[in-house]
Formats: C-alpha cells, sequence, structure tokens
C-alpha cells in the first residue's frame, strides 16, 4: 500500500512538472557555470578473468571448481560544476567519494572461501552530458566519459606480508581508469532542478594488485563494473 502511494505522488509530481507553464528551475540552464551536489546508490561487481593454472589443486587437497563475483550495494556523496557549452551540451565534473564493499568467491569442492575488497574511493568522472529539447519542466539527457578512481585505503591497512594466504586480502590498485555512459531527466522545480540518473560504468584495464598468494595467482585480470543510480540537487 505505502510503495502505490509512493508511485501515486510521484507520478502526480512529475505530471504538474510536465504540465506547469512556468519556465522553473531558478534559472540554472541560463547560467555559464553552476554548481550543485550528488548523492548515490552504486551496486559493484568484479569481472573475473582467471589464470592460466587458476583450478591447480592447492595445498588444503581441494580443487577450485570456479571463481565468480556478485553485485554488493554501496554509497556515494559528491559535488557537482556544470560549464554549459551551448543549448545542447554541457561539461560535468562530479567529484564523488564512494563507500563499496566488493567480494570475490572461491568454490571448492567442500568450502567456498570469500575474499573481501574492502573500499573506499575518490572518482573524478569528467563527463560530456547531451541535452534534449526542454519541454516546458521536463528535459531528457545522455551522458558520457571517463572517470579516473584513486582508492582511499591506507598502505598500513593493506600490509599482509606476515599472514598466511588464507589471511591475506585481494587488493586493488591504488589509481585506476574507467569509462561510463548513462541517462537521466532533468525536472524542473520553482528555484532549482532535481536530476535522477542511471550510468554504467567499467575498468578500462586490470585493476587487481600483483601480489602473490593462492588466491591471487589463481586470477589473471580483474575489472570493476558498477551500476550507479544518482540524484543531482542543481
Amino acid at each position: 500500500m505505502i510503495k502505490r502511494f509512493g508511485v501515486f505522488l510521484f507520478t502526480m509530481m512529475l505530471s504538474r512538472l510536465v504540465m506547469a507553464q512556468e519556465a522553473w528551475g531558478g534559472g540554472v540552464d541560463e547560467e555559464i557555470l553552476h554548481f550543485g551536489f550528488t548523492v548515490q546508490n552504486v551496486n559493484t561487481d568484479l569481472i573475473v578473468q582467471k589464470s592460466i593454472m587458476w583450478n591447480e589443486v592447492p595445498a588444503t587437497g581441494e580443487a577450485l571448481r570456479s571463481i565468480s563475483s556478485t553485485y554488493r550495494p554501496g554509497i556515494g556523496l559528491g559535488g557537482l560544476a556544470n560549464l554549459k557549452l551551448n543549448n545542447h551540451f554541457d561539461v560535468r565534473f562530479t567529484p564523488t567519494l564512494q563507500f563499496i564493499d566488493r567480494q570475490v568467491f572461491f568454490e571448492y569442492q567442500n568450502t567456498v572461501v570469500t575474499k573481501k575488497i574492502d573500499g573506499a574511493n575518490l572518482d573524478f568522472p569528467l563527463s560530456l552530458k547531451i541535452k534534449s529539447n526542454r519541454r516546458k519542466n521536463f528535459r531528457a539527457y545522455a551522458i558520457a566519459g571517463p572517470k579516473y578512481s584513486m582508492s582511499l585505503i591506507s598502505e598500513k591497512k593493506l600490509n599482509d606480508e606476515n599472514l598466511s594466504d588464507d589471511e591475506k586480502l585481494l587488493k586493488i590498485k591504488k589509481g585506476f581508469l574507467s569509462y561510463e555512459a548513462g541517462i537521466g531527466f532533468d525536472l524542473y522545480f520553482e528555484n532549482f532542478k532535481i536530476s535522477p540518473e542511471v550510468k554504467f560504468s567499467q575498468s578500462v584495464d586490470d585493476v587487481l594488485r600483483r601480489d602473490s598468494n593462492r588466491y591471487r595467482n589463481a586470477i589473471d585480470k580483474l575489472f570493476l563494473r558498477s551500476i550507479q543510480l544518482s540524484i543531482y540537487l542543481e
């Protein structure tokens, strides 16, 4: 019942925005440079490329059957700087702090070992925003561009030289590059606009550090992939 009421309320709000006669938005689209902020829900998984000898029998005597990952939730908070090029093109810079929980599963004959990759990333996306014509208080857009990510996990926390293979972490590189693409909608209110957006992202190259242990040696390359749901307030 509550969910249906929420959908009804959102539909009514969207209808009012589209049908309103006023050109709402606080003049934000007329500004050459304007700022805002974003909150994000981030769902991340890892694409695993196995090494040639990935299923070699380990010291425990159990054969490794599979290596996999599933989507895990995370959150992000960030800022926005938007440069208007013309009525249909903007350049956007959205530095964001993301907290992400990533996991890789090593399935043996009788057990499953879960390796966590704790993550706090500082992301620096630079995107081109392609906008449709505005229809009263509604506009659709597409967005794409590169993103540089920097891991904020300290080297002290990653230092596991004296631990056994079972206790060691899987670690990602300190910095890596990704590409992003997505779609969104600008919804104009009287003094501001809100933009819900969905975006896909994947790392360009391998993000796994070249440490040597039983689990690391079973993986040739690891790519980071995410689906990001964002709300922008401008």
